[in-house]
């Protein structure tokens, strides 16, 4: 009898603790479906749409495939597919630095633990507060860049007010901020690619850089892959930059700062009337990375070593 009571009483408590791990652990899937499918659903709904006013969804009215010609059919739209495109360019040149760094940083130097740090910062900091300290910098008035460089107020170079200088800036302050992410991701993949093989390469007459090349790149390309395939899905939803130094609406000289999600924000929060075309313009890029991404996925089976 003491042993069916006790039985009972430990079936009891197991059964309430999984009930509770269960509660707890329905909490993010609750929140996901509250914040993420829901609003994923809405917004694949509206792109069918039009949506009159700032969403009034009681009001709209089915418009088959027109927002999608609407959005197509705007040279602006390919123009910021363009912009993001030139945008991108910073990310290979990340991912190259980033390696360097994270290689010379396995050295044994003087101070190794502190040039981590450092480098990791620009990682930790707000997008919006790097985005107006290299503002600063490259002010046209009194920024450091045109301090440095010695010209005046006449002479200076407009850098974020020109074309032919307002991408670059921006491509820079990609850099900038991009590269400590992979420095750390980089410095962990290094430590872990097979000593032995560096051993077998040196008793075989292999140099520096034919190690590098043949054992510390293909030990690293998970690593890359994966930084590639974030990267460009990040690079694709670029927002914050142009959006804090373009000015506002304006999205830089001539529109050059125009990224895809900031063509997104226009159309639904600035023009009127556009509720459906921004979700309509959304759903193109989920497919736009959708298709980038099992294109990089299909490619990295060529070159991405798993051993």
């Amino acid at each position: 009898m003491n042993l069916e009571k006790l039985y009972n009483k430990r079936t009891k408590k197991k059964l309430g603790q999984n009930n509770s791990g269960m509660l707890m652990a329905s909490i993010p899937v609750v929140g996901f479906i509250i914040f993420g499918m829901l609003p994923l659903l809405l917004a694949l709904a509206m792109a069918f749409m039009y949506v009159p006013g700032r969403g009034d969804i009681s009001r709209a009215q089915f418009a088959g495939l027109e927002n999608f010609k609407e959005v197509l059919g705007d040279h602006m739209f390919w123009k910021s597919i363009l912009n993001t495109l030139r945008m991108a360019i910073s990310l290979p040149i990340c991912i190259v630095i980033a390696l360097i760094v994270a290689y010379l940083l396995t050295k044994n130097i003087k101070g190794r633990s502190f040039f981590r740090g450092v480098y990791f910062v620009p990682y930790v900091c707000c997008a919006v507060a790097v985005s107006l300290m290299w503002e600063l910098i490259f002010n046209q008035n009194h920024g450091i860049i045109n301090s440095w460089l010695g010209l005046t107020r006449e002479t200076a170079i407009p850098w974020l007010t020109d074309s032919d200088t307002y991408t670059l800036c921006l491509i820079i302050i990609g850099i900038w901020s991009g590269t400590a992410y992979g420095i750390v991701l980089y410095g962990a993949a290094l430590t872990n690619v097979n000593k032995s093989l560096y051993e077998a390469a040196k008793v075989d007459g292999a140099g520096s850089f034919r190690c590098f090349f043949n054992i510390t790149l293909p030990g690293v390309s998970p690593t890359s892959f994966f930084l590639l395939t974030t990267g460009l899905i990040g690079a694709l939803q670029e927002f914050t930059r142009p959006q804090m130094i373009g000015g506002g609406e304006g999205a830089g000289p001539n529109n050059d700062g125009l990224t895809i999600v900031f063509y997104i924000y226009r159309r639904a929060f600035v023009y009127n009337n556009e509720m459906g075309s921004a979700a309509a313009a959304a759903l193109i890029l989920s497919v736009l990375i959708l298709i980038v991404t099992a294109i990089n996925f299909v490619v990295s089976k060529k070159w991405v070593n798993y051993d």
